[in-house]
This record gives structure tokens, C-alpha cells and sequence, in this order.
């Protein structure tokens, strides 16, 4: 069954926007269990449909792979992605690199700050932690004693990361904007660590500007 759906799955990467009859044809089953496959694929949020006018009569149902559909086959955006940060390596001096990741952090964390209003540190603990989820790394968070520690169990930019440490920069800025604490690096994947961690101390609190 499973490889009935990668069939589906291939034939909307090959022809978006296909029709039930055409992925039948495709995959060379008959359209009832084409779509019996098709409703579980949208409810695993893999394929998207909706209704396209084809003349006189009522639409018809056009399917196409989501996002998360997509990531399903192999690309080529970590080399070019590598190649990217190479020449930008070679052409700015390497703080102004940090500041412009440090900046798309900030830039994404201010998307999220009427979320933070009154939020204490715990709420926007789990604010960070479903951010960065949705950004791709598997997160969980902690309180040791007084202080708390932020866990990345997978970090979505690790490959590009073991050329390109700097990116380690995003996700802590990222964190100490959207908590307005100083967010303390003390385990990173690249160093050898099972995870990367993170440590936020409320005492800290009067040294960051508090998000308003």
C-alpha cells in the first residue's frame, strides 16, 4: 500500500495539478482506490486538492503535492545552499555573516512578539519550542532547579552547519529574543554532542530587554 502512495506521490511531482482519473492512469489502479490512497495522503498533509472549472458542469478535483510533500524527494538545496553561504563567506567579513544571521532570527522571532504579550517564561517556553519545531528541529525544554534547558534533539541545519557554523547563530538568537533572556550555549552536534542545549536563567532577565 505504502508503495501504491509513493507511486501517487511521484506522478504529482511529475504532473501537478492531476485529476483522479489521470493518477489512475498513472499508477494503473482504478479510481476508488485512487482515492482511498489520495484521502489518506491529504490527511498526512502531503497533497493538497481543490476545484478547477473544465467547462460546462460541475469542477473537478485537482490534486498537487503540499510543501511537506515535496521535501519527500531528493533536492539539491544543501549544495547550492552551501555554495550560497561560500561565496557569501568570500565576499563580506565574517561579522557582518554573523549579523545577517543573527537578523533573520530577529526578523523571524518580531513575527511572534504580540504572541509573547504576558506570556511568563514557561508559556513562551513552549511558544520557542513549537517555533522551532515548525522550522524543523525536534525540541523539547526542561527546568533544572531555578534555570531551564532548551534540548534541540535534531537540528535541521546540521549538514550545511559542518561547513557553515556560523548558523549555529540563528536558533540562539532566535531563543533569547523570543524568551528576552541570554540564551547560553552548553552542548552543539558539532562538537560532538548528542544534541545541541541550551540554558536560559530567569535571573538574567534585568540583562535583556524585556519583549513587549
Amino acid at each position: 500500500m505504502a508503495k501504491t502512495r509513493d507511486k501517487i506521490l511521484h506522478a504529482l511531482l511529475r504532473k501537478p495539478r492531476s485529476t483522479i482519473n489521470d493518477l489512475a492512469d498513472a499508477v494503473e489502479i482504478n479510481p476508488i482506490s485512487v482515492r482511498h490512497h489520495l484521502n489518506n495522503l491529504q490527511a498526512g498533509g502531503l497533497i493538497d486538492s481543490e476545484e478547477e472549472r473544465h467547462g460546462v458542469g460541475r469542477p473537478r478535483l485537482v490534486y498537487t503535492l503540499t510543501d511537506e510533500g515535496s521535501e519527500k524527494f531528493p533536492t539539491r538545496y544543501l549544495r547550492l545552499t552551501s555554495r550560497l553561504l561560500k561565496q557569501l563567506k568570500e565576499t563580506l567579513p565574517n561579522p557582518m555573516v554573523r549579523e545577517l544571521f543573527s537578523q533573520v532570527a530577529v526578523n523571524l522571532a518580531e513575527e511572534y512578539k504580540d504572541q509573547l504579550v504576558d506570556l511568563d517564561i514557561e508559556e513562551r517556553l513552549d511558544v520557542v519550542k513549537m517555533l522551532l519545531r515548525e522550522e524543523g528541529f525536534t525540541v523539547e525544554w526542561e527546568k533544572d532547579e531555578k534555570k531551564y534547558l532548551i534540548h534541540e534533539i535534531s537540528c535541521p541545519y546540521q549538514k550545511v552547519g559542518e561547513s557553515h557554523p556560523e548558523i549555529c547563530s540563528m536558533d540562539q538568537t532566535l531563543i533569547s529574543k523570543m524568551l528576552a533572556l541570554p540564551a547560553e550555549q552548553v552542548q552543539c552536534i558539532l562538537s560532538g554532542d548528542d544534541r545541541c542545549t541550551y540554558l536560559v536563567d530567569p535571573e538574567n532577565l534585568s540583562k535583556m530587554e524585556k519583549i513587549k
